[in-house]
């Protein structure tokens, strides 16, 4: 399983790295990371017993990147008009039912998948598209996946002390400090994409590290609710794409308007 892990992560970086060289190849892989993450979320809310409209779902999730590829607004605040209209949209399908049992529940987890995944992950097409956007794509990949790396590799081999066993038994205190270190170390990293002092950079790292251990259990937290493992099997010995994107999903976002308010983008 480990080798296989390695193997897997070893191909999925490379695919990143080769990826991030040409914004429209990057954009595209977003896309695929979103579209796969809808549909590992939205089986797993069918195995709970949600009815949701899977499929529509994933169709209005891949919008959102696509409107930031071909920059595509209808308005300034396009993305906010987009879910009122999908909020409306679902509703409508909702009085269509010839049960009305479960109608929050199933409109709510559409809604949150789309935001969750789509939109959280969509931020990362907007950092690519900043200007100097390589070298803050670099940045934020690099302190978050350095910190996942930390935090499994010290958490296996010397991880006693449970984190959350009731959200996730595996993560250990040890491993989540080794993954906030190793952050630390990537944003120290990233200082010729970044330009900023050395403290600016070690407390980047901390907060960043932590906002991506919060995307991981807020994933682990999501699966444990549905009962399952691993988000899906696509990636042999990882599991699923929800569960290697899990911690960008928050970091991303945050990552993206730190940037616009201290670089003034």
């Amino acid at each position: 399983m480990f080798i296989k892990r390695i193997l897997s992560g070893i191909v999925l970086v490379g695919v990143i790295i080769a990826s991030v060289l040409v914004k429209w190849v990057f954009s595209i892989a977003v896309l695929f990371f979103i579209i796969a993450g809808l549909y590992e979320f939205f089986t797993m809310m069918e195995k709970k017993g949600i009815s949701i409209y899977k499929y529509f779902g994933i169709a209005m999730g891949a919008i959102i990147p696509l409107s930031i590829i071909f920059r595509f607004e209808l308005t300034k605040k396009w993305e906010l008009f987009f879910i009122v209209l999908l909020l409306l949209a679902l509703i409508t399908m909702q009085l269509k039912r010839r049960q009305s049992t479960g109608v929050v529940a199933d409109i709510s987890t559409t809604l949150f998948g789309i935001l969750y995944i789509s939109w959280f992950m969509s931020f990362l097409i907007k950092i690519r598209c900043m200007p100097g956007g390589i070298g803050l794509l670099a940045a934020v990949l690099l302190i978050t996946k350095l910190g996942d790396i930390g935090a499994y590799l010290i958490g296996v081999r010397f991880g006693r002390r449970p984190l959350l066993p009731r959200i996730s038994p595996k993560k250990t205190v040890e491993g989540s400090l080794a993954g906030l270190a190793f952050s630390v170390i990537g944003a120290v990293a990233s200082k010729p994409f970044l330009h900023f002092n050395y403290l600016h950079l070690i407390i980047m790292g901390i907060i960043f590290g932590a906002l991506g251990q919060v995307g991981d259990l807020s994933e682990s937290l999501i699966k444990r609710d549905c009962q399952v493992k691993d988000s899906g099997h696509i990636l042999p010995g990882m599991g699923g794409i929800l569960d290697e994107i899990d911690s960008l999903l928050f970091t991303a976002p945050v990552f993206y308007f730190y940037m616009s308010a201290v670089l003034l983008y």
